[in-house]
């Protein structure tokens, strides 16, 4: 794992973190390991950019339709 850690800003880096990610948990690496701590660095970068470039908004509850609890006719 060659890719110098830093924080992701782009689509590329993210793709090449995601990369690497997928490299990584193939191999399983222990926890507390030079390639278990680089995973968790690498996820939790990823895990920063996605928040910030596919922010997801909690539903409006006030706009989900209830469910009917009656059957059919």
């Amino acid at each position: 794992m060659s890719m110098e850690i830093k924080p992701i800003r782009d689509e590329p880096a993210y793709r090449e973190a995601l990369q690497e990610i997928t490299v990584l948990m193939e191999t399983d690496p222990a926890l507390g390991t030079p390639e278990g701590d680089r995973l968790d660095v690498l996820a939790t970068l990823v895990e920063a950019y996605e928040a910030r470039t596919f922010p997801m908004d909690l539903p409006d509850p006030a706009m989900s339709k209830p469910r009917s609890t009656s059957s059919p006719s």
